[in-house]
């Protein structure tokens, strides 16, 4: 399915939902917090969408945001999507699960809360798994400081 037609269907699926190529192959679409299991439901079970694996989940730090990343792929019918989400809360980062969609991000939500302090509502076991528990901090965020293992020029 050309990246044209995915995005006449996922248009309809929530208010505020923009769309970019950015240069890629891929769709781009950046979803409000709010909508992200609403959109992320809806993009797998929709039959002629069927986005059934999401291949890649990533935090990101864009500075003033954080936020999450997923690459999602219909295995069936070879279409593959970049969807995006933020929050402007650094202080207490939170977006909602979507492990109950796709099993595999259980882990990847995980690394992200270990890494970047993201937590996600719903998750049903959120912990460090890399990280040790008593670890200050979130060690991919833009502005974390460690004086002690930093090399600084």
């Amino acid at each position: 399915m050309k990246n044209e037609d995915l995005q006449n269907i996922i248009n309809g699926f929530a208010e505020n939902i923009e769309f970019s190529e950015e240069g890629s192959e891929f769709l781009n679409v950046i979803v409000p917090k709010e909508e992200l299991h609403n959109v992320c439901s809806q993009l797998k079970s929709k039959s002629d969408l069927d986005f059934d694996y999401a291949f890649c989940i990533t935090g990101m730090d864009w500075g003033k945001e954080l936020g999450v990343i997923y690459h999602l792929e219909s295995t069936e019918l070879k279409h593959k999507i970049v969807v995006k989400v933020m929050t402007d809360d650094r202080e207490n980062p939170t977006l909602d699960s979507v492990c109950d969609i796709w099993r595999t991000a259980e882990l990847h939500e995980m690394e992200i809360f270990d890494f970047f302090g993201i937590r996600f509502n719903n998750h049903p076991n959120l912990k460090r798994l890399f990280l040790t528990p008593d670890w200050d901090g979130w060690p991919l965020r833009k502005d974390y400081v460690d004086e002690d293992n930093m090399i600084v020029k």
